[in-house]
């Protein structure tokens, strides 16, 4: 097979599991998950004379770095708006949730959000995307044993900040034998 056929089998294979991978992580804004998508693999065909045997976690590694490009896009956008004045809370549209707007589970993304951008990641890649070990190493772009050892200290990073959070619910999921 070609690399154009391998670039071609990869993104009909892949595309989903790409366009979910970075729509998890953009809370699914739409416009932008697209672009980055696209960019990925604008990437992908590039480069496609690299794509490995098992083009996922590779794909997952670009889009990393896709996605790290278009969220200081953003901050920069975000910046400007701030500089002219023109954002909503300017105007006083500032929309505050209801009392009840708490998704079930929250707690555990809460948990998520107080950790590094670094430790998100390596636990997001096991648990959204289903990679083992070895994918995870590709995806980071390191070894397998220090992508073992980034996702253990993150399990227990993640693990303390639950216990910070509610040490009485943390007791009960100890207890009940999911701790």
């Amino acid at each position: 097979m070609s690399n154009d056929d391998d670039f071609a089998a990869a993104y009909r294979e892949h595309y989903w599991a790409v366009s979910r991978y970075v729509a998890r992580r953009l809370d699914g804004r739409t416009s932008d998950v697209e672009e980055v998508v696209a960019e990925v693999f604008t990437v992908a065909w590039r480069r496609r004379t690299d794509l490995p045997d098992s083009p996922l976690p590779w794909l997952y590694g670009v889009a990393r770095n896709c996605l790290a490009n278009a969220v200081r896009g953003q901050g920069r956008r975000r910046r400007l708006v701030d500089r002219l004045g023109n954002d909503d809370t300017a105007h006083g549209r500032h929309i505050e949730a209801g009392p009840d707007a708490e998704t079930p589970g929250a707690w555990v993304h809460d948990a998520l959000a107080r950790l590094s951008p670094s430790d998100q990641e390596v636990l997001r890649l096991t648990a959204w995307e289903e990679l083992d070990t070895d994918e995870v190493a590709v995806a980071l772009g390191c070894g397998r044993r220090a992508a073992s050892m980034r996702l253990h200290r993150a399990r227990r990073r993640l693990r303390a900040e639950i216990d910070r959070m509610a040490p009485t619910t943390a007791a009960a999921l100890k207890e009940n034998g999911h701790g």
